[in-house]
């Protein structure tokens, strides 16, 4: 048995490398919550989990006071044991954000202690099918930019090989919307991917409006464009236009997938590793997704996500937005417009422990 002998968690405070704007909300900072967990085995594995502004104090408090002191003495190689005893010990909160947040941050660091102990990269040791991931740019697509910034972003993507590039869409007119989009279509041309994202900005009836409008610029996919909490109407949505629909980096559960799934309410999913409660449910995730035809296009945490995109047979899509570099020794690897998978044992970032004490808040 290799027992935890040791846990701990605490918080780093990270500005974001740039201004962040969509139709609802600023990405204000990135609180980042970490477990340490120590073994028997002289083994440590580090984990991570974060918001974007508020909520980060309320996980941590979650970590501290209910779920880290369940782990003392437990065999850390029982990874789904010890996710479902800390989900079980929790129904007072779930399914609920902050605890599937502080969920992820035990479970990202057993996986790293699972890949440690065996030696291997978490890319093969979660399935292994791919050793690059295509990569799409969110970082030069955000709602505040200009129309001639969003087309420079794009075509400088496309001349550094990437096959993608995301917008945001839901200006208060319509008309802002095509303009932007038509503007970097015909930078571009047709042979790059381009894909919208409206965070959960619309009604059903202008969802189905500007679904209309955007058709004509052939999109990978239309993001989120209704709240998170109504499968209903994005099965509706999915039913009455050409471009597909896309949702998960507000879906906290494996039961909230199902939903969406089973109602053909969509056709990308963009499970999050932190969101939907650590590396255990992603994969569960990423799989019920596979069984239903459908592509995996992770939410954010490209450092992490790179992994779990190349562990996958439908994992399409790696999203570039930049956020660890100021407390990360190393860089993810890009080649050809393809992310690749970091091949150390564990999850393969190169934390500087430095640069997060001078960033601690808690």
């Amino acid at each position: 048995m290799t027992r935890i002998v040791h846990a701990c968690a605490y918080m780093a405070d990270l500005e974001v490398e740039k201004v962040r704007t969509d139709a609802v909300q600023a990405f204000l900072k990135q609180e980042t919550i970490f477990v340490e967990l120590g073994t028997s085995d002289g083994l440590t594995g580090v984990g991570y989990t974060y918001t974007i502004g508020t909520g980060g104090s309320s996980v941590l408090a979650l970590l501290r006071d209910h779920l880290l002191p369940r782990l003392a003495g437990r065999d850390a190689r029982s990874v789904e044991a010890l996710w479902h005893d800390l989900f079980a010990a929790t129904r007072a909160t779930t399914v609920g954000a902050i605890t599937s947040l502080a969920l992820a941050a035990v479970d990202t660091a057993l996986w790293d202690l699972r890949c440690l102990r065996a030696g291997e990269p978490l890319w093969r040791l979660a399935g292994g099918f791919r050793d690059r991931v295509p990569l799409y740019d969110t970082e030069g697509g955000w709602l505040h930019l200009t129309t001639d910034e969003l087309v420079a972003g794009a075509l400088a993507a496309q001349a550094a090989g990437w096959p993608g590039v995301k917008l945001k869409v839901g200006k208060p007119r319509l008309a802002e919307d095509v303009e932007r989009l038509d503007a970097v279509r015909s930078a571009v041309g047709p042979g790059m991917d381009l894909m919208v994202d409206a965070n959960q900005s619309m009604t059903r009836a202008e969802a189905r409006r500007r679904a209309a409008a955007f058709e004509p610029f052939g999109l990978a996919w239309l993001e989120e464009p209704l709240p998170a909490d109504d499968p209903q109407g994005h099965a509706f949505l999915a039913r009455s236009t050409s471009v597909p629909v896309a949702v998960g980096e507000s879906l906290y559960s494996l039961g909230q997938f199902r939903a969406y799934l089973t109602q053909d309410a969509a056709s990308v999913v963009q499970a999050d590793a932190a969101r939907v409660g650590g590396i255990t449910p992603w994969l569960k995730v990423a799989h019920l997704a596979d069984a239903f035809g459908s592509d995996v296009c992770p939410h954010f945490l490209m450092e992490l996500h790179v992994s779990l995109a190349a562990a996958i047979p439908n994992g399409r899509y790696v999203e570039h937005i930049p956020q660890l570099r100021a407390i990360t020794r190393g860089e993810l690897e890009i080649v050809e417009g393809h992310a690749v998978p970091p091949e150390t044992p564990g999850l393969g970032i190169d934390w500087d422990r430095d640069a997060i004490d001078d960033r601690r808040v808690a």
